[in-house]
């Protein structure tokens, strides 16, 4: 037994390159580490809750926390993982939330840990982090709603991940529900038994235990090992004013000890690991995390851009051979220019910007500046959704005021003199003078719509309208339709998604996904403001639609825009050709007021004086611009 543990400490040595001395204690205790560990890893089931928006998720996620005893009658709340007040005053959730719950089960204790899951379609990035994690799915289809477009892209992204997928058939207690019909569609969407669909209703608790031994008997246990060098995923994080960064990582291999050094893989940078514990309700500090379970480490770091989702943590001394595939990299749907009201903000909009992104790293931004507003940032996000919610948080959380440009997608501009080289354009600004383009691409998706089959003419219609081609059409059942189109994301971005709920009564939903770039007539529509071209409300817009656009938006700005003490013309231009014309009149006092009758020459005198005065204001005069006149544009069709 020596000489074999000898060899086994030669051959350890060699290949860490480390002294035998150092690594005798630490090999005898991995090599021959208690069977206790690996006894826990079976016990441990790691699984996230996925669902088209409002089919009942975080309602179930309460529902199983209750059952379990993971919160007191003092804790209970409807919503309960959602921590946000914005989570909570829309109804939505817009951050994946993890937590760990204690089941007993034949006798036995499982450690179960959940992660709740965004339904929006903006929110998909988030939902794809909480699955690298996972070894199992709740697969949650609204007995009254059916399936659900983001339903069949939330699956896919977990059969892509080899997830088990567990259905569950919720709301079976409304009146309005169709138990055998919905059962049969998912039979259809997944190829399962029906006696696998578990009927439950998240608001009364119906079916809540059969859930809990369906993951206990079907998800699988983690296949981690505690004898291997530690390699963990950091699936998310949050700064805490008063610690620093929190990371919430899973432990693929190995264990992670309180005050042991660990390294972040992508930067090499060494830390301590001050605090480590597993994520209840209140963070549970432990000794020491194994493989398999899901917790988090406070290691005092400060600067936010230290730390990077879908990085590995191992240790310095042993460390793993190679890192984690990480999540795939974001790519941004929309792009908006964000800019602080006071020009001295900039650096202030900056850390919390990065302290943003620490929270949702599918926001993406670059430093650039404006003439209208000064320093700010070019952000990308996954749609309006998401960048409606990032104003608000950084209002809400971060107290920073500011202004949002109108939104537009990234396209490929190619010029005359080199028609190979790719210019990119995130922002109107960037498009070559037309004299010199040769032709722009614009980004298109696949957008597929489920509706009941009395608004198939309507939806039509409104895709027709946004320059989308029809590629399929299917009956899932002779009242329920799949519309597949063809679309440019630009049409998508603004206001399609509510027109759609709205030509639909609400019965249609929407998911999409990008399918590369099509040669596209784009011409940009530059406002000007008292003669001066305003660059924060340039857009780039398709020939057909850019007359009706300009000409909208010059009325919407003569409404938004304040009179001032002297005429101020709106106009919309293509190039140097005006499409669009409103005029805000000044604000004129009476100068006439003190003459009573006598000579008309004197009235007009004072009139002249009061016109040249006007004419020498508007030539030295600013314009202030309203906030809610950058975001007129997405409001034209009201």
């Amino acid at each position: 037994m020596e000489v074999l543990r000898d060899i086994l400490l030669f051959f350890w040595a060699e290949k860490y390159k480390t002294s035998k001395i150092s690594q005798k204690h630490s090999f005898q205790s991995r090599i021959f580490a208690p069977s206790k560990e690996i006894a826990e890893m079976k016990n441990i089931r790691n699984f996230c809750i996925i669902a088209h928006i409002d089919h009942g998720k975080s309602t179930l996620a309460d529902r199983l926390l209750d059952f379990t005893g993971a919160v007191t009658e003092r804790e209970k709340q409807n919503q309960l993982l959602d921590n946000m007040d914005l989570e909570r005053e829309r109804g939505i959730t817009i951050k994946s939330h993890a937590i760990q719950m204690e089941y007993i089960h034949e006798g036995e204790t499982y450690i179960l840990n959940l992660i709740d899951t965004p339904g929006h379609v903006d929110f998909s990035y988030e939902v794809s982090r909480s699955i690298a994690a996972c070894e199992g799915a709740l697969l949650v289809v609204d007995a009254a709603q059916s399936i659900q477009a983001q339903t069949i892209s939330n699956l896919y992204l977990a059969l892509e991940n080899d997830l088990e997928i567990i259905p569950v058939l919720n709301k079976v207690d409304l009146p309005s529900a169709n138990v055998e019909e919905v059962t049969d569609d998912i039979v259809d969407l997944l190829g399962c038994n029906p006696d696998e669909i578990i009927p439950a209703s998240a608001k009364t608790g119906l079916g809540i235990q059969d859930i809990l031994n369906a993951i206990i008997s079907r998800v699988p246990s983690p296949e981690g090992s505690v004898d291997q060098p530690l390699q963990a995923l950091i699936f998310d994080s949050v700064y805490n004013p008063f610690r620093g960064v929190e990371t919430y990582f899973r432990i693929l291999n190995g264990s992670i000890r309180k005050g042991q050094k660990i390294q972040f893989m992508a930067t090499g940078k060494t830390y301590n690991a001050d605090e480590i514990g597993t994520l209840k309700l209140t963070q549970e500090p432990k000794q020491k995390i194994n493989a398999g379970d899901v917790g988090y480490l406070i290691t005092g770091i400060k600067e936010a851009k230290e730390i990077k989702v879908g990085d590995t943590i191992t240790d310095p001394e042993y460390p793993t051979t190679e890192a984690i595939s990480g999540f795939e990299e974001v790519k941004p749907m929309v792009f908006a220019g964000i800019y602080p009201v006071d020009t001295e903000e900039y650096e202030e909009l900056r850390a919390s910007m990065e302290k943003l992104q620490l929270n949702d790293a599918s926001l993406v931004f670059t430093p650039e500046s404006s003439a209208a507003l000064g320093f700010g940032f070019r952000c990308g996000f996954l749609g309006m959704l998401h960048l409606e919610i990032i104003q608000e948080r950084l209002e809400r959380e971060f107290d920073m005021t500011v202004i949002t440009t109108v939104p537009n997608v990234s396209y490929h501009a190619f010029t005359k003199k080199n028609p190979e080289e790719i210019l990119l354009v995130n922002n109107p600004s960037d498009l070559p003078d037309p004299s010199f383009l040769d032709r722009v691409e614009e980004p298109y998706i696949k957008a597929t719509i489920i509706t009941k089959s009395e608004f198939v003419g309507n939806v039509m219609s409104l895709c027709i309208e946004k320059r989308g081609q029809i590629t399929n059409q299917t009956y899932l059942t002779p009242e329920r339709v799949e519309l597949s189109f063809d679309m440019p994301l630009a049409e998508i971005v603004f206001d399609f998604y509510d027109r759609l709920k709205t030509v639909s009564k609400g019965y249609a939903s929407f998911d999409y996904a990008p399918i590369g770039l099509r040669p596209s007539k784009l011409v940009k529509v530059d406002i000007l403001l008292n003669a001066s071209p305003v660059d924060a409300l340039s857009a780039l817009i398709h020939t057909d639609n850019a007359y009706n656009i300009g000409k909208k938006m010059c009325e919407k700005l003569r409404q938004l825009i304040p009179r001032q003490q002297f005429d101020i013309p709106i106009q919309a231009a293509i190039g140097a050709k005006i499409i669009s014309r409103e005029t805000i009149k000044a604000l004129r006092k009476d100068v006439t007021a003190k003459c009573y009758g006598g000579d008309i020459s004197r009235k007009r005198k004072l009139l002249e004086k009061q016109k040249k005065g006007k004419k020498k204001m508007r030539q030295i005069g600013n314009v202030e611009i309203p906030q809610q006149a950058f975001m007129a544009v997405l409001k034209l069709n009201d």
